[in-house]
């Protein structure tokens, strides 16, 4: 069993390999720098977005990225301002690329 990264630092990385590739990203509101989750936005910029968040292959044990919700940005936006009510220490990350790119698949 591995450690996991402190969460500040996870989104920092993020954030660099997103600007590498030329990926605009922000951080929307910044969580728990140890252990707060991280939720990321995919703005499509055609009016949609997806929302990915870190969960578990119950097949494997592995860590994947799942969406959340997918759909009209204002209902992803929605979407998020709930689970931000849920839990306050939540990460919102917020990329915004027409081609759909993320590179969760890259941040294990």
């Amino acid at each position: 069993m591995s450690a996991r990264l402190a969460s500040g630092i996870w989104v920092s990385a993020y954030l660099r390999r997103l600007q590498i590739d030329g990926i605009p990203a922000y951080v929307m509101a910044r969580g728990d720098d140890t252990a707060g989750a991280v939720l990321v936005k995919l703005a499509l910029m055609d009016g949609t977005a997806r929302a990915f968040q870190r969960g578990f292959d119950l097949n494997s044990g592995a860590r994947v990225w799942q969406v959340l919700t997918e759909g009209p940005e204002a209902v992803v936006d929605d979407a998020i301002a709930r689970q931000r009510s849920y839990d306050p220490d939540l990460w919102v990350i917020e990329i915004e690329d027409a081609r759909g790119r993320s590179l969760l698949d890259s941040m294990d």
